[in-house]
């Protein structure tokens, strides 16, 4: 009996007829990871989707009218729904962190938001085999 129970809440999960549900937030690791005042690091996040008023808000903020660049930290801030135990992340929080971090919160900001997933095609340097990672995924690149 188990066995059917199973196999029907599959079938269900898989018919056709149920709407899919969209995804709107996104586990990321950060490569370095952000350091906060007490020395801890922070490496897993999550990400939602940006909305319009995501996108426009950060347009009226003078420091974004004084220096464009400032759009991405006030936009990555906006979207940032946790970063370790960290509770507020805001614009100081993304202008702490490392370089290489926040380019990979833009590229995945730009993943999620424009081609709705998190993986990215790569090429084996050694053996030039081209195969697709998972940037969300929960190790570092490079490691097993």
């Amino acid at each position: 009996m188990r066995r059917t129970i199973a196999a029907t809440v599959r079938q269900e999960a898989e018919s056709p007829d149920r709407p899919e549900r969209l995804r709107t937030e996104f586990a990321f690791e950060l490569p370095r990871g952000y350091v906060d005042e007490s020395g801890t690091v922070h490496r897993s996040g999550v990400m939602r989707l940006a909305t319009a008023r995501d996108e426009l808000i950060p347009l009226r903020d003078d420091r974004v009218r004084e220096n464009s660049a400032y759009l991405s930290v006030v936009l990555i801030a906006r979207v940032i729904t946790r970063l370790g135990t960290v509770e507020d992340v805001h614009p100081g929080v993304v202008e702490d962190l490392f370089a290489s971090d926040l380019a990979f919160l833009q590229d995945f900001y730009r993943r999620i938001n424009a081609e709705g997933h998190t993986r990215a095609a790569v090429t084996c340097p050694a053996c030039r085999e081209n195969f697709a990672v998972d940037l969300a995924g929960g190790g570092r690149l490079g490691e097993s």
